[in-house]
């Protein structure tokens, strides 16, 4: 997500775009080589935390301002580093966290911890985002004058003990490389890539990898409960957050208050039943794009076929990209990555559509606005961590990662059936099969005691399927499931109907009308 010097809707959609389980392109150190990595978070005691202080300063450095009428406080909290095993070593990672409290807040009921997904998305960025305002497509006046709003980097995240271990050329390389390599020459280079990215990761940081688990992090939540002094927990997760939040729920059952979970991860899936799902959930967004275009071509100027426009921009692309400004070509790669980034959100259709009337007209400045958006690729060419997290999360939750044999078979049958995102969804899966360390795949079962937990799903969501929605309630055992009949990755707080249902749920514990479904307008 870029940092930008003013608020719009766009950057909150932006901060629950990071695919779930993402097996799309590669992802990726910065070389800083120290011997141990997180040497400097050994000196707390797991579990304790810092002072609360004054951090304005988050808010001015995102955005140029805070909130008007929000205090930003922000602390660090100490967590095992293998809650397994606690006392091993008395070594910790140092989990950032941001509470915001608006002035005008009266009966107080808690807090309420939030997580926009990923892995890999910084809590504590999106919690800004959120304090600005439901004019400004941010949390409620309602929600922020009962709750102070509680933002984590979960670890290895962002502020939080940051994994960075894959070189800004090699993720360039991920990029850039073609999103269905369909010659054996090509599928060899792609899976000799992740070997070396998945390499770099391990000669890095070893063992520690299997830390950055989902099981790892829910539990660190529970330290945030207690170091906010919150007796049950309040949770509101999108996106990737669904699936900490069911970890949690089985888990802690006894120590929630209240959970909604927006954009259902099930985790029930294999990982290759995850990545199919999650090709279905893109082919399908993508065609409800193509549709809208044929229907509205004064907005859509690569109408009336949509679909033929971007495919034969990619064939064109593979012979002969065309040229960026920084020195990037927009090879097919980079095309389908900023395909993938304008689906999250239904208002990033119309610039898709004039990012690729661009490339006919041979700028490439589109295509990679919208791909540098989804990649956090900055200007002067570094990332952000955001990939390198998520894949040491992926892939320390994966212990079914496919050989490179069954996903070059997959790769073909995928095609097929999802003929723009299932060979790349397949390819996708490369990085896990070399994943250096040991596995911990998080649990798949009921949350035994837990208090009644809202699933909500959008018919039209890329990257976690609406089928996802009422499996995950099903499996939970106390879900249910609120429909949002619309386009885009996740639902709250898109829609009144939506934002009513949840506020109620949150504020005054009302579960919604079962079977409720919210309208697209």
């Amino acid at each position: 997500m870029p940092r930008r010097t003013r608020l719009v809707v766009g950057i909150l959609a932006a901060m629950v775009i990071t695919l779930a389980g993402c097996t799309v392109p590669t992802f990726a150190p910065d070389g800083s080589g120290e011997d141990d990595p997180f040497a400097k978070s050994t000196s707390a005691a797991p579990g304790s935390s810092t002072d609360w202080r004054s951090c304005d300063d988050v808010p001015r450095d995102l955005v140029g301002r805070g909130a008007t009428g929000m205090q930003y406080d922000c602390a660090d909290i100490a967590v095992p580093r293998d809650w397994n095993d606690p006392q091993s070593g008395g070594e910790t990672y140092s989990i950032s966290v941001i509470r915001i409290h608006s002035a005008t807040q009266k009966n107080r009921i808690g807090s309420l911890l939030i997580n926009p997904g990923g892995p890999g998305g910084s809590g504590v960025d999106t919690a800004v985002y959120l304090s600005y305002g439901e004019a400004l497509g941010g949390l409620p006046t309602e929600i922020t004058d009962k709750f102070d709003i509680i933002g984590f980097d979960p670890r290895g995240v962002g502020r939080s003990d940051p994994i960075k271990c894959i070189d800004n050329s090699d993720q360039d390389a991920s990029f850039a490389a073609p999103p269905d390599p369909a010659s054996q020459a090509d599928f060899d280079s792609l899976v000799a890539l992740n070997k070396k990215i998945a390499g770099d990761c391990g000669a890095k940081y070893g063992d520690q990898l299997v830390n950055f688990s989902t099981e790892q992090a829910a539990k660190d939540m529970d330290s945030i409960r207690a170091a906010v002094g919150d007796e049950k927990l309040s949770y509101l997760g999108w996106s990737y957050g669904t699936l900490l939040g069911a970890t949690y729920a089985q888990q802690f059952p006894a120590n929630i208050r209240a959970m909604v979970l927006d954009g259902a991860v099930d985790p029930k899936q294999t990982y290759v039943q995850g990545s199919e799902s999650q090709a279905k959930g893109f082919e399908r967004a993508f065609t409800n794009f193509t549709a809208w275009c044929k229907a509205t071509p004064a907005k859509c100027p690569i109408a009336p076929d949509a679909r033929k426009a971007v495919t034969d921009a990619m064939a064109a692309a593979a012979k002969n990209p065309i040229a960026y400004s920084d020195g990037r070509k927009a090879t097919a790669g980079w095309i389908f990555v900023a395909v993938i980034s304008s689906l999250y959100s239904e208002s990033g259709w119309t610039t898709l559509a004039q990012a690729v009337a661009g490339l006919q007209q041979g700028n490439a400045k589109g295509i990679f606005t919208l791909a540098d958006q989804y990649a956090e690729r900055k200007p002067d060419g570094s990332y952000s961590n955001l990939f390198d997290a998520n894949l040491a999360v992926n892939c320390a939750d994966t212990k079914d990662a496919p050989s490179v044999e069954e996903v070059r078979k997959l790769q073909g049958e995928w095609r097929k059936k999802y003929p723009l995102f299932g060979a790349a969804l397949a390819v996708g899966m490369l990085p896990c099969t070399f994943w250096p360390g040991e596995r911990d795949p998080y649990p798949a079962s009921t949350a035994n005691g837990a208090p009644p937990i809202v699933v909500v799903g959008t018919t039209g969501d890329p990257a976690t399927p609406y089928e996802n929605t009422a499996d995950l309630a099903s499996m939970l055992g106390v879900g249910h499931v609120l429909t949002w009949e619309g386009e885009g990755h996740t639902a709250y707080p898109s829609t009144k109907c939506i934002v009513q249902a949840v506020d109620g749920y949150l504020i005054d514990l009302t579960v919604p009308q079962e079977g409720l479904r919210c309208p697209a307008k």
